[in-house]
């Protein structure tokens, strides 16, 4: 039995990110969310129009790879996990605390 690798794609350029989104990657609405913020991007000063759309590209390859990455939705349960312990045990304190 093979050990399970993780292979992010290769995400440089506005197509590739846009190819990948096309392809079904990334979170729910995030094929138009990046359409719409590349388009805001290049609607700012000429010499601020490359950085911007840089950010919007490594924006939505993180979340590409986030959704690529196969510990991504374990990782997510146990924050969820956690935040439901943590909630619980602040319920139980305050229950069984005397009233100030």
């Amino acid at each position: 039995m093979g050990i399970d690798t993780y292979s992010p794609l290769p995400l440089r350029a506005v197509e590739d990110v846009r190819a990948a989104l096309t392809a079904g990657l990334g979170f729910p609405g995030d094929k138009e969310s990046f359409e719409n913020d590349v388009q805001r991007a290049l609607e700012g000063p000429s010499e601020a129009e490359l950085a911007a759309v840089a950010t919007v590209v490594v924006d939505y390859r993180g979340r590409i790879r986030l959704c690529q990455d196969p510990d991504f939705e374990t990782a997510v349960q146990e924050g969820i996990d956690l935040t439901m312990r943590a909630k619980r045990a602040v319920r139980v304190e305050r229950a069984t605390s005397p009233l100030p």
